[in-house]
């Protein structure tokens, strides 16, 4: 094995790239389940946003709009799942579950005739004198604009749900959604903004993937993102700053996997290619053995189904 053929400045730069798709869903959830719902078709949001911006970014030739036009998508199947779950008091998880289902059957059937089409190439935004620096220039300030879309998302989450009104009636929702009925707060409607922002977040990420990650589209291309996204949540405690942290704790094992291989690691690849998972259920598992913990970080009303009657 030859670990001198990864080069770290590539290996950073690379996981900044590979745990953006990942931290947009993860936000978005994050934002969603503060709210009080537990929506568990982030997958499926964003398989629908990857060929929704793939779509459009290829007809267009513009990767702006592709990017626009997967947040929609991602919205629009969000706002579905508030639809039957806030108004029409479905369950959440079937719910969600059978979101997941469409939004995976959905893009296999829109994406079979962009097959092997590359899509327009996506600008990488050089930081003025930043990215000139030596070593870090090339590692953190020489990226395409959705990798600090990213970065500015987490701070926005983390500041408006500590610090404003809407943060604070969304996590009043959240933890107590007949109190907060009761004080005059329309709780319905708080739920689906929060569901739809979850759905745009999602469908970003997966346009993420299929114009910049990997500039092409495949069927289930997302390749269980969205549930990893949903276990970056619990692992983050619900905060923005940890889901950051867990999003590129998976995006880092993702990218030293690959630079193992190439470097001739001796273990069969299928291991190497399993082991973001296997780490990401590890330390679920370690999470779990603390539940108190857990269930004291997490919305006190999450999955719990709100009948404005009761």
């Amino acid at each position: 094995m030859d670990l001198s053929s990864i080069n770290p400045v590539l290996l950073v730069a690379s996981i900044m790239v590979a745990s953006t798709p990942v931290l947009l869903a993860a936000l978005g959830e994050l934002v969603v389940e503060k709210s009080g719902v537990l929506n568990l078709g982030v997958e499926g949001m964003m398989i629908t946003g990857a060929i929704c911006g793939f779509a459009i970014a290829v007809n267009t030739g513009s990767p702006f709009l592709g990017f626009v036009a997967a947040a929609v998508g991602g919205a629009i199947l969000s706002l579905i799942f508030g639809i039957l779950t806030q108004s029409l008091l479905s369950n959440q998880v079937a719910t969600g579950l059978a979101l997941t289902l469409f939004g995976l059957g959905f893009s296999a059937l829109v994406g079979q005739s962009y097959v092997g089409i590359r899509p327009p190439a996506t600008a990488r935004l050089d930081i003025p004198v930043l990215s000139d620096l030596p070593v870090v220039g090339g590692m953190f300030f020489n990226h395409d604009i959705m990798v600090y879309v990213s970065l500015a998302l987490v701070i926005a989450v983390w500041a408006v749900l500590k610090f404003t009104r809407v943060g604070l009636i969304l996590r009043a929702v959240g933890e107590n959604h007949d109190a907060a009925h009761a004080l005059g707060y329309k709780v319905v409607r708080v739920r689906l903004c929060a569901i739809m922002f979850g759905g745009a977040c999602a469908g970003l990420g997966g346009a993420y993937l299929s114009l910049i990650r990997v500039p092409q589209w495949t069927e289930g291309m997302t390749a269980g993102a969205g549930w990893i996204a949903l276990a970056i949540v619990v692992f983050g405690s619900w905060r923005a700053p940890r889901v950051l942290l867990g999003a590129y704790l998976f995006g880092g094992v993702t990218v030293l996997q690959l630079n193992l291989q190439a470097a001739g690691l001796a273990i069969p690849v299928e291991y190497l290619s399993m082991s973001p998972y296997l780490i990401t259920i590890a330390v679920l598992v370690v999470m779990s053995a603390s539940k108190g913990r857990v269930r004291a970080a997490a919305p006190a009303c999450l999955g719990r189904i709100f009948h404005a009657s009761t």
